[in-house]
């Protein structure tokens, strides 16, 4: 890269996410994937003959500069600590621990170490994504009343320590506090454990913003129909972001009446212009490995920050304990709230 230093990264965990980011790693201009720690993967099963280690500690011994989490959220918290001791710079896979307690323990060793950590809330680099909150930031919707997203699909093997909250809502309430600059002050939710699991395996639950707006999440891992929309309405009309094709649309309120009066009662809002972007659509693992990889070298750089990803973790638990409590829960005092 122009000159720059090469820079030496490792990977813990080669499950299911690790191999994706093995692969992004191996390509990646400006690093060397040197190793992998993995307890259990065979020794060729990382990419290029990149050596495979069954300890965090032979990793950091072959003088990496960081390394990619991606070992179950449960041992997050001792591995980060391991590379931060380590002087290791980490990436750190969503969610960033299983407690905020546990995130606020990662976020403060890497603080006192100088170090640099991030987290893989991946969606913050989904195209789709990125071009609705930079329309949003130039005010194209005006204010905004409601954010939607509903994540649902087959029930993923891989995932075996956490329930749907912690797996796949995270994604949400992250991107949902990234979009709109907003704060979660209160939460309610419903939860259900069908697979004979002890986790939960859909959640239901509805938010308020400190801005004003309502958010609300249909998350689960039980239905055949495999689906990732967002939807930010607002006055001006609302946005769709489709991320598993990466597709946007913006549906505007139309400035033309409808006559018919009994459609007119029906409809609300008059019906306006229907644009499809048309947008540059990379890979979302690529770009966030290629934002993390600049922030090492110094370089000005999106990352999502431990203290963000712990508000994320804030906003979780509180979800569960909404469902648990079949209640409202605020996320206020006591609470880091999830805002970005």
């Amino acid at each position: 890269m122009n000159g720059e230093k090469t820079l030496r990264a490792g990977l813990i965990g080669l499950g299911s996410m690790g191999r994706n980011h093995a692969r992004v790693l191996h390509g990646l201009a400006g690093v060397q994937l040197a190793g992998v720690a993995d307890p259990v993967a065979a020794q060729d099963a990382a990419p290029g003959s990149v050596p495979v280690f069954r300890s965090v500690a032979q990793l950091v011994d072959e003088g990496i500069d960081y390394a990619v989490v991606a070992c179950p959220t449960a041992l997050h918290e001792e591995v980060a600590l391991e590379l931060a001791a380590g002087g290791v710079h980490a990436l750190i896979e969503k969610p960033i621990a299983p407690s905020v307690r546990s995130a606020e323990t990662i976020s403060k060793a890497f603080a006192d170490a100088g170090l640099v950590a991030g987290v893989g809330h991946i969606e913050r680099y989904n195209p789709a994504l990125r071009e609705l909150r930079a329309r949003l930031e130039l005010g194209e919707l005006g204010e905004v009343f409601q954010i939607v997203t509903r994540r649902q699909g087959p029930f993923p093997a891989r995932i075996a320590d956490v329930g749907v909250v912690y797996d796949l809502a995270t994604h949400d309430i992250d991107l949902t506090a990234w979009l709109t600059g907003g704060s979660y002050e209160s939460v309610s939710s419903a939860t259900v454990a069908r697979s004979g699991r002890v986790h939960e395996d859909l959640v239901a639950f509805v938010g308020h913003l400190s801005s004003g707006a309502v958010t609300s999440h249909l998350v689960n891992w039980l239905s055949p129909l495999k689906e990732r929309v967002t939807i930010v309405t607002g006055e001006h009309g609302c946005f769709v972001a489709d991320t598993l094709t990466a597709d946007l649309w913006f549906y505007a309120n139309g400035s033309q009446p409808t006559e018919w009066e009994g459609l007119r009662q029906f409809r609300g809002v008059s019906e306006g212009d229907v644009t499809r972007y048309a947008i540059v659509k990379r890979e979302p693992l690529l770009v966030e490995h290629e934002t993390f990889r600049d922030a090492v070298l110094g370089k000005e750089a999106d990352i999502v920050t431990p203290e963000q990803a712990t508000r994320t973790v804030a906003v979780a638990e509180a979800v569960l304990e909404a469902a648990a409590r079949r209640t409202t829960v605020p996320v206020g005092p006591g609470r880091p709230v999830a805002s970005v």
